[in-house]
């Protein structure tokens, strides 16, 4: 057993948690660092202070330091950082030589270190070591000459110790080897820190103008490239001059610039500065000068800032004139990009042009005017052509009123002409444009023979129509009768053509002719409006008086068409017509045009003839002609159909107005039955309200009657209680009785009844009779009363 039980581990017992909520105060990572932060719980005690006494003690920390370092750069020669802190340690130890011999032996493990070098000469310039650290700096800047930080260092030591012959002997070396811009401004501020303004200009000079030269090996062959000096440079010499007071030589600097530069490497930033130098010392006329000279040859694109710096300029010291040249000249830039980013673009072409006319040689508008026209639509269709054909007018209109070129302006509308491909469009503007051209330079003959070809080659409407109207100006009238035979020829169903045509034989006095062109006109198969071809017909027979053709005319007009207005015109015209009997014939028109409508199915149309005949009643008939009318007119209904939509399907229904004429009423029974179900409807509805009335009037006779009841209640209890009892009715001493006022009253009226009639059988009969009827009397009184109490309580409430 013993062994069993040392044989069995004992596992400890897991603690249950009881409670397994979250703690109220919750404990993050980031406070638990801050407080070991706080308590420093990481951080060593710093090793003791030691206090050297003696040399001995000293010699033996030196030797253990020395020691430590050295095994340190024996472990890794190639980390600077440990030279460098075992050479500050003899430093501070006034251990000079020692210190070299560590930078020195340092030098020839990494001689390109510039941290190295720093420290090593650092440390000789702060113990005076003036030799020393010019040495060093020397073979610095021999070794690494790119290394600019050694070269300020160099020259700021120098200067520093007064030698600034030596520091500019420094600035040469370093010059030399072509430093970054940096390095020439620093040169020339310090010559112009002790008044070399001469050498100052000679440096400028080598810098701007210093060439670098180096070989490139490229396919074996060597080649020579040219570093340019930038623009900037220039402007800083020519500010340096301009500085101290040389406006000459700036002036010559700026010049040279652009000499130098010319027009390949051109820059808008050289030409503001210019301006603004000329602009400084008055010369006005040569900054407008330069800038002119500059927009003609930077690229529009990158002249903004030129432009912004012109139009500043001209506000400032121009006049209108200079303002407008600025303004134009931005304005011809902004369309310039226009046209050459989309040529197609018509519009932009319209308004560079409308800027050119307004301030521009002829030369250079016609200029810009062929470089439009040349821009043809790509594709043969009209909707392309109709922008682009207005620069071609607009050409010729310049030509025409502006440079006054007659010769000129006919090329150019020849040019049109022959361009447009007529066998697919034409434009009949431009053949009118043309011919009213050779009018205006009295060469009639030229006129007629381009409007004729244009007619021959491709004929339209409108070109029709100006050759018309031009022969009618010139009054010949032959020329115009063989015009509009060509044009109906052409067009036979254009109905304005037909009219035209017999206006004009009217004009002229050939009444036959006029009217069988009318005849011819009206016989034509197709036309596009010959509601107005008759009209017209019928207006030239009216104004000729020949009322009779004109009947005839309104027959034959009805024999095609059922039109209202053909009615209501021909009742008119009837009217109009004097004459014994012309309301009897107005008035038979109208009789028959509503028997002719009957069948329509515009019923708006039937009632449209209705409303014109009741007008002419109203003012020209009887009471009797005026009632008949009156009964023809419809009853507007509202009604209900079904919806369909286009592609089928129920749409619901719609409400409408229908007009029921009485004619047609009579003659359908279901609209007779649908009259008696309105009818039956209606009277339906005033029974109805007749009756709620009756029962309205009945609440009301109730109501006042109830409410006298209740008054006169209240007055009989006030009554009674006014009332005053004798001694031996005292109600205290009287017995009990549960009746009421009424049937106390009834009693005593009852015993006084039988004392007065003592003795008589018939009279004590007749006063039980009336005993009974008084008690059923009170107890109905009694019922009303509560029943009055309880409505007056329930109105209370």
């Amino acid at each position: 057993m013993a062994s069993t039980a040392a044989g069995k581990q004992r596992i400890p017992k897991v603690a249950k948690v009881k409670n397994k909520a979250p703690a109220e105060v919750q404990i993050t990572a980031e406070q638990l660092l801050r407080e070991a932060k706080e308590r420093e719980l990481e951080l060593l005690p710093p090793p003791p202070k030691q206090k050297i006494t003696d040399e001995e003690e000293l010699n033996d920390y030196k030797l253990r330091k020395r020691k430590g370092f050295e095994d340190n750069i024996r472990k890794n020669r190639t980390v600077i950082s440990n030279w460098i802190k075992y050479a500050q340690w003899e430093d501070s130890l006034k251990e000079i030589q020692r210190a070299r011999s560590i930078y020195e032996r340092a030098l020839d493990v990494e001689h390109r270190n510039i941290t190295l070098w720093l420290k090593y000469a650092e440390m000789e310039m702060k113990n005076r070591q003036v030799n020393h650290a010019r040495n060093i700096w020397d073979r610095a800047v021999t070794i690494l000459p790119r290394v600019s930080q050694f070269w300020y260092k160099y020259t700021y030591m120098e200067e520093m110790l007064g030698n600034v012959a030596g520091c500019r002997q420094v600035f040469e070396r370093w010059m030399e080897w072509e430093p970054e811009e940096q390095a020439w401004h620093s040169y020339i501020n310090f010559e112009l820190r002790y008044k070399e303004v001469e050498k100052a200009r000679s440096i400028y000079e080598r810098y701007i103008l210093s060439k670098l030269l180096f070989s490139v090996i490229v396919l074996n062959l060597v080649a020579l490239v040219i570093v340019h000096p930038q623009m900037k440079n220039w402007i800083k010499y020519a500010r340096f001059e301009e500085k101290h007071g040389y406006i000459a030589h700036a002036r010559k600097v700026f010049e040279r610039a652009v000499e130098f530069f010319g027009e390949e490497q051109i820059d808008e930033n050289l030409f503001v500065a210019f301006a603004k130098f000329e602009e400084k010392q008055k010369e006005f006329e040569r900054v407008r000068v330069i800038y002119k000279y500059a927009l003609d040859r930077i690229p529009k694109q990158q002249a903004q800032e030129l432009f912004k710096n012109y139009t500043i300029f001209e506000k400032k010291f121009g006049d209108r004139r200079g303002i407008e040249d600025v303004i134009v000249s931005k304005r011809r830039f902004q369309y310039e990009e226009e046209v050459k980013a989309n040529p197609h673009n018509y519009d932009a072409w319209f308004d560079y042009l409308r800027l050119m006319e307004s301030d521009a040689d002829p030369d250079t508008v016609r200029e810009v005017y062929e470089r439009s026209i040349a821009n043809i639509p790509p594709l043969q269709e009209k909707r392309h052509w109709r922008r682009y054909v207005y620069l071609w007018i607009n050409y010729a209109l310049y030509e025409e009123l502006e440079a006054k070129d007659a010769e000129r302006t006919r090329q150019v509308y020849q040019a049109c002409l022959e361009l447009i491909p007529h066998k697919k469009f034409t434009f009949a503007k431009i053949w009118l444009l043309y011919a009213q051209f050779e009018i205006r330079q009295k060469n009639l003959q030229f006129a007629r023979r381009g409007l004729g070809t244009g007619i021959g080659k491709c004929p339209k409407n409108k070109l029709f129509k100006g050759y018309i109207e031009l022969e009618l100006q010139l009054r010949e009238f032959d020329r115009c009768r063989k015009l509009y035979e060509k044009y109906l020829e052409f067009s036979p169903e254009n109905c304005t053509t037909w009219i035209k045509f017999a206006e004009l034989e009217t004009i002229l006095g050939d009444i036959d002719r006029a009217r069988a062109i009318f005849e011819l006109a009206i016989g034509q198969p197709r036309l596009d409006m010959p509601e107005v071809l008759w009209k017209s017909y019928i207006d030239f027979e009216i104004e000729q008086e020949e009322y009779q053709n004109a009947r005839g005319l309104y027959r034959r007009l009805l024999q095609r068409t059922q039109h209202v207005k053909v009615w209501i015109s021909y009742a008119q015209f009837e009217l109009s017509v004097e004459g014994p009997d012309r309301l009897g014939k107005c008035r038979q028109i109208y009789e028959e045009a509503n028997k002719s409508l009957r069948n329509c199915e515009e019923k708006e149309d039937r009632l449209m003839l209705l409303e014109s005949w009741r007008e002419f009643e109203a003012e020209f008939g009887s009471d009797s002609t005026r009632e008949q009318v009156s009964k023809l007119l419809p009853e507007k209904v509202k009604k209900r159909r079904k919806v369909t939509a286009e592609d089928g399907t129920d749409g619901g229904w719609e409400e409408y107005y229908d007009y029921i004429f009485p004619e047609d009423a009579a003659n359908q029974p279901n609209l007779k039955l649908l009259a008696m179900a309105k009818m039956w409807k209606k009277q339906q509805q005033e029974q109805q309200e007749k009756d709620n009335e009756k029962e309205q009037e009945t609440n009301q006779q109730e109501q006042d009657q109830l409410e006298e009841h209740v008054v006169k209640e209240e007055t009989y209890e006030q009554t009674m209680e006014s009332c005053e009892f004798p001694p031996e009715q005292d109600p205290k001493g009287a017995t009990f009785d549960d009746r009421d006022n009424d049937d106390k009253s009834s009693s005593s009226s009852s015993s006084s009844s039988r004392s007065s009639s003592d003795g008589s059988n018939g009279s004590s009969s007749s006063s039980s009779e009336s005993e009974s009827d008084s008690d059923d009397e009170a107890s109905s009184k009694q019922d009303k009363s509560k029943r009055s109490k309880k409505e007056k309580d329930s109105k209370q409430k």
